[in-house]
C-alpha cells in the first residue's frame, strides 16, 4: 500500500519572526547608513598598537583614511592597505566611538642581520627582508653568514623560545652541512670569572650544534655553564652533536 502526506505549511507564529528579523536587519542597516552620513561619526583620530620597529606614521600613509570616512564604513579596505606591508603579519582593525579606530599591528621581527653589498639588512625567520633601516633603528641582532633558511628559522625559534640565549647571540654560521655554529657572549656567571682585562676570545663562547637540534635540547647548556663557572674551568666550546651529552672542550 502507498500512502502520502501533504507537507504541512510554516505556521503564523514561524512568518512572523522571520518577518521580525528582516525589519530588525532592515532597520539596523538603516541606522547605519544615516549614521554614515553623520558628522559625529567621521573619523578623526587613529590609534596604533602593537608596533615596536614600524613607525605610526606609515600605518596612517598606509590606512589612506579620506577626509569625510566615517567610523561606519567598511574596515576591510583598511585592513587589507596595512596588510600589504611587508612588516605586517596581521592586523586587527576596531572602532571607538564617536570617531577613533584603533589599529592592532602583528609585526614580522627581525631576527638576524646579514651583511650585503650594500650593508647589513634585517631579515625575519622566514628569510623575508625587512623595510627596516639599522642606521636609524637600534638592532641588537646576531649576524648570520648568509639567508640560509635554515639559520634564520633556528635563530627565530632561539628568540621565540630562549629569549635569553638569543640576547648572547653574536654570529651564526654553517661549519658544514649538517653542522652550525653559535658564537654566544659569556654568560654573567662565567664572564665574572674572566675578569675585565679578558682577551676578546675568552668573552665569547662556541657552541657546536647538528642541524634540526631543538632549542630545548641548546638550552642543555645554561647548567653546563653554571657548573663550570663553579668550578672555574674556563672553555672555549660547547659540543652538542652527541646524543645526550654537552661535550665541554678546554680553551
Amino acid at each position: 500500500m502507498i500512502s502520502s502526506e501533504r507537507l504541512g505549511r510554516p505556521g503564523w507564529k514561524i512568518l512572523g519572526v522571520l518577518f521580525l528579523v528582516a525589519v530588525i536587519m532592515a532597520a539596523a542597516w538603516g541606522v547605519r547608513g544615516a549614521a554614515r552620513q553623520m558628522a559625529f561619526f567621521r573619523v578623526r583620530n587613529v590609534e596604533i598598537r602593537g608596533v615596536r620597529y614600524l613607525q605610526p606614521k606609515e600605518i596612517v600613509s598606509r590606512l589612506r583614511i579620506d577626509t569625510i570616512a566615517s567610523l561606519w564604513d567598511d574596515l576591510e579596505p583598511y585592513r587589507q592597505r596595512v596588510r600589504g606591508h611587508p612588516q605586517v603579519s596581521d592586523v586587527r582593525i576596531t572602532r571607538r566611538m564617536p570617531g577613533t579606530l584603533v589599529v592592532t599591528i602583528q609585526e614580522n621581527l627581525p631576527v638576524a642581520l646579514i651583511q650585503t653589498p650594500s650593508g647589513m639588512i634585517p631579515y625575519d625567520s622566514l628569510g623575508k627582508q625587512l623595510p627596516i633601516d639599522p642606521a636609524r633603528t637600534n638592532l641588537d641582532l646576531p649576524i648570520v653568514a648568509t639567508t640560509d633558511p635554515v639559520l634564520l628559522k633556528l635563530v627565530g625559534e632561539i628568540r621565540a623560545q630562549e629569549p635569553r640565549m638569543f640576547a648572547r647571540i653574536e654570529e651564526v654560521k654553517r661549519t658544514g652541512r649538517d653542522e652550525i655554529v653559535l658564537t654566544l657572549s659569556r654568560g654573567s656567571q662565567a664572564s665574572g670569572k674572566l675578569g675585565a682585562s679578558a682577551a676578546p676570545e675568552n668573552r665569547t663562547l662556541r657552541v657546536r650544534i647538528p642541524v634540526g637540534l631543538s632549542v630545548e635540547r641548546l638550552a642543555d647548556i645554561f647548567p653546563v655553564e653554571t657548573d663550570l663557572a663553579r668550578r672555574q674551568v674556563h672553555v672555549g666550546e660547547l659540543d652538542l652533536r652527541y646524543r645526550d651529552q654537552v661535550i665541554a672542550r678546554l680553551q
